[in-house]
């Protein structure tokens, strides 16, 4: 029988030169998602990748002095690039795809032609506001305040020569799509497309630029080129083999089961997107799921704004593994969510080093003490056990008093924390299948805290106090904790892949009961288990000492990325000759130099300017120089400035010093002139 074909995607990324953790958290969600498909045997199709074109690349490429494919190379290739992030995630994508491949730019100048061939594409004039950071195209009336209703910047006028999609023909199919099936979810974006963008009227899309060449060709027009949301949405199927012969996946994987997306974007994958496959005369997409942002300080992360945080900081203090579950078990999926490095640590302590990791360190600690390190056979599931977690069900638990068990009895601890764990993986399936990992997460942690207090409840250090009365009891117990860890455990794979590998092995789980179908049968875990006790898979966080740490890397960080040497700009404002030459330019040798009181800048000069009497001047140099290094230099001072007074004293003329940056940091030299000068010299 052939697997269950699962197509999933992200949005193809816009190449930022500084990546953050804003940029992760789709693509860690859409991992965890098709790791759980690939966990229930499916055969999965998980498509990322980069989208390269666009007026914002060949500006960005302008200013670095570089080509726009030298530039995007570096961004998605180089260190730290997009590549290099995702093998730190650990994202198990099957295809990348570039949009500057040359199948997916073949590919679409085929999907233009034919939409134009179908008549859904004509050429007109375009005229009205464009953002360029979101490659968006609005009408006066959808700004907000005049600016991008999507990012809030500037938009700047734009009209040129421009070939138009047919997208009002395809309102009311869309209006049907959004409003009459489960096509966009969470439910609530779609009243957003309909009354923001159906309901007044939905424009015709400009979907060719002619004011710069960075972009996907129009062949049969020179001088156009493809509007790059119409390249960058068609990925999803060229990277399949659409129109191409580079790959032969279409028939097989499309249409794609989901596109999880960002809420910004929603609009183009909910309404252009399904358009465009209407006008191809190609299956739609069974759901696009928009997702929220990750705030910071209130604010969607940005860089222009300067709110970013870097992944690869986080990853190095907390762990890969931890990062990804931390970001996928605080934050609803469907919603927006507020990002601090506090709650992060916090997160981190409560649920991986109290819970989990506390779970699994007590109980192969014990396994260890009591019993040597291997459980005694006879100790796993009883056969009412087995029974119960056979009609453990999602809707309907079987309670206790079913088993007439006396409220003192201590089966009825273990017949709770059986039912709630062998029905677990129906609770998670249920959200998991809904696209909401968090609540997932939530479940699983309900049975790790149940067995935490389990373990509370069994009290497996008095029962060792006489092991021949009570040791089947302990050895019983001890095989419960793991049974519910395992299956957890399991349920965890696609958050934290690594770690519960180390995990199955500190248990003790075969390969064997590490399956999807194996967590939800009780007692797979063999009753002659060997746990170990290994590494402490979830160390606790220090938060004050981290925060300090962060705030430390952070700032290196920040340094690291400025470039070596900062110039000011030259001014273009030119300065009449004959005022130049009134400034009075003469070389002066410091007899002597003091700091001033009070002042933690100044600098106190008397020099010998040749005139025969000392001359005082005050400069604000201190951070860079001792007063002890400049007795005897020959220095240059303009000398014909007004006097001015500074912290009370008299200061009469400048010293000329050069300025520039290193790494972000203020450096100032004097211009110190060859001692054979002499005082009072005038330069020219």
């Amino acid at each position: 029988m052939d697997k269950k074909k699962f197509y999933i995607t992200t949005p193809i990324y816009y190449p930022s030169d500084k990546l953050h953790i804003g940029h992760t958290y789709c693509t860690v969600a859409t991992d965890a998602i098709a790791r759980y498909h690939r966990l229930r045997g499916e055969d999965v199709m998980f498509l990322t990748g980069t989208d390269e074109h666009g007026q914002k690349i060949e500006d960005k490429a302008k200013e670095a002095g570089v080509t726009p494919k030298e530039f995007v190379d570096k961004i998605v290739c180089g260190e730290r690039g997009v590549l290099d992030l995702w093998k730190l995630m650990n994202i198990s994508n099957d295809r990348f795809i570039r949009t500057t491949d040359d199948y997916h730019v073949a590919a679409i100048q085929k999907i233009f032609k034919k939409m134009y061939e179908n008549g859904d594409i004509y050429k007109g004039t375009y005229k009205g506001k464009y953002c360029k950071p979101c490659e968006s195209f609005w009408t006066e009336s959808q700004l907000k305040d005049g600016k991008c209703p999507d990012c809030g910047r500037e938009v700047q006028d734009a009209e040129e020569e421009a070939y138009f999609f047919r997208l009002s023909k395809y309102a009311d199919k869309i209006q049907d799509l959004l409003e009459n099936t489960d096509f966009l979810q969470p439910r609530s974006r779609v009243n957003e497309m309909v009354n923001n963008f159906i309901k007044p009227g939905l424009e015709d899309l400009c979907v060719s630029r002619t004011s710069f060449t960075w972009g996907v060709p129009v062949d049969f027009d020179p001088g156009h080129v493809v509007y790059v949301w119409v390249d960058a949405l068609s990925n999803y199927i060229t990277a399949l083999g659409y129109e191409n012969d580079k790959y032969d996946d279409y028939k097989k994987y499309w249409p794609a089961d989901v596109h999880i997306v960002g809420k910004e974007i929603v609009r183009f994958h909910s309404i252009i997107w399904p358009a465009m496959l209407m006008s191809l005369g190609e299956p739609l997409p069974k759901h696009v799921f928009g997702h929220g942002w990750l705030l910071l300080d209130g604010g969607k992360m940005s860089k222009s704004k300067g709110n970013v945080v870097d992944p690869y900081i986080l990853a190095e203090h907390f762990g890969v593994d931890a990062l990804r579950f931390f970001l996928m078990r605080t934050f609803p999926f469907g919603s927006d969510g507020n990002f601090s490095n506090e709650l992060l640590i916090q997160t981190i302590n409560t649920d991986l080093a109290n819970d989990l990791g506390n779970l699994v360190s007590r109980t192969t600690a014990m396994v260890g003490k009591y019993f040597g390190g291997r459980l005694p056979a006879g100790c796993g599931a009883t056969e009412m056990e087995q029974g119960a977690a056979c009609s453990a069900r999602r809707e309907a638990t079987i309670p206790n008093g079913d088993f007439l068990l006396d409220p003192d009895d201590p089966v009825r601890y273990d017949m709770d924390l059986v039912l709630k764990a062998a029905g677990l993986r129906f609770d998670y399936e249920a959200a998991m299948d809904a696209y909401a990992p968090h609540k997932a997460l939530e479940e699983v942690f309900k049975v790790i805290q149940r067995a935490n207090k389990y373990i509370d409840e069994n009290a497996p250090w008095a029962l060792a106090k006489d092991m021949e009365a009570n040791g089947k009891r302990l050895a019983h117990v001890m095989y419960n904790l793991l049974e519910t860890t395992r299956i957890c455990a399991i349920l965890l794979i696609p958050f934290m892949p690594e770690s519960m590998d180390k995990l199955f092995q500190q248990i003790g789980a075969c390969e064997g009961c590490r399956t999807w179908d194996s967590a939800a049968q009780w007692g797979s875990l063999s009753d002659t288990a060997e746990p170990a006790k290994g590494e402490n898979l979830f160390p606790r966080v220090d938060m004050e000492k981290a925060l300090q740490e962060l705030e430390e890397a952070a700032e290196e960080a920040r340094k690291a990325s400025l470039p070596d040497i900062e110039l000011e700009p030259q001014s273009a404002e030119q300065v009449d000759f004959d005022t130049f030459c009134k400034s009075d330019f003469r070389a002066v040798k410091v007899k002597a130099c003091e700091n001033v009181k009070k002042s933690a800048k100044l600098l106190k000069f008397t020099l010998d300017d040749g005139t025969g009497v000392d001359r005082q001047i005050l400069s604000g140099i201190a951070a860079w120089y001792k007063p002890e290094e400049l007795v005897g230099k020959t220095l240059l001072a303009i000398v014909n400035l007004p006097p001015r007074k500074m912290m009370g004293q008299e200061s009469c003329g400048m010293l000329i010093s050069a300025v520039h940056k290193e790494k972000g940091e203020e450096k100032l030299n004097l211009v110190m002139l060859d001692d054979k000068i002499p005082a009072g010299a005038k330069m020219c």
